[in-house]
């Protein structure tokens, strides 16, 4: 197993400062979030117990990311997720997120592969300024990981801009509370 496919593995210190076992230093949740959306798997525990805290910490990087106003999930579905812990639904839960998210990835990497082989709509006239904007989109619902392992930008010229990003994700928002308008 290389060292990529290994989780990173974070120490928890009595001082609760999170101590990277690969490169010896200190790091912070955004840095761990950071490792997470570059495609690692990360594993905190505490250095004392042996506990896994890795859990604990996810949720509380979600809760971050939530409360600064990057808002993932609609309030149903938090609701929903509350209620699930109180009810026989419990055992269901975490299967059918999973599933949902498996779902999500192969959905967004067949996307990205319709998108970039060759077909009748590639002669299109601008059929790459719609396959840019789709690729940027993918970035952003994913945090810059592409399906399939790739990262970000190949090149430095085919970065999205700041302003077409934010477009997207208004555009997104707009879709969550569209679907969350739906589900009532």
């Amino acid at each position: 197993m290389s060292a990529t496919e290994k989780p990173l593995l974070i120490k928890r210190y009595a001082s609760r400062r999170l101590y990277n076992t690969e490169t010896s230093d200190y790091v912070t949740l955004d840095d761990i979030a950071g490792f997470i959306r570059e495609g690692r798997e990360v594993q905190i525990v505490d250095l004392k117990s042996g506990d896994d805290l890795t859990r604990q910490y996810l949720l509380q990087i979600i809760a971050e990311h939530e409360s600064r106003g990057e808002n993932v999930l609609p309030i149903n579905v938090l609701n929903d997720l509350v209620r699930s812990y109180s009810s026989q639904a419990t055992s269901m839960v975490p299967q059918f997120l999973a599933a949902s998210f498996e779902m999500l990835r192969d959905g967004q990497s067949k996307m990205v592969e319709n998108i970039t082989s060759i077909n009748p709509m590639a002669q299109m006239p601008g059929f790459d300024a719609l396959k840019a904007q789709q690729e940027a989109f993918l970035k952003a619902m994913t945090g810059g990981v592409m399906p399939g392992g790739m990262s970000g930008p190949a090149r430095e010229d085919e970065a999205p801009s700041g302003e077409n990003l934010d477009d997207i994700r208004k555009e997104l928002a707009e879709l969550q509370q569209k679907l969350s308008k739906l589900s009532k």
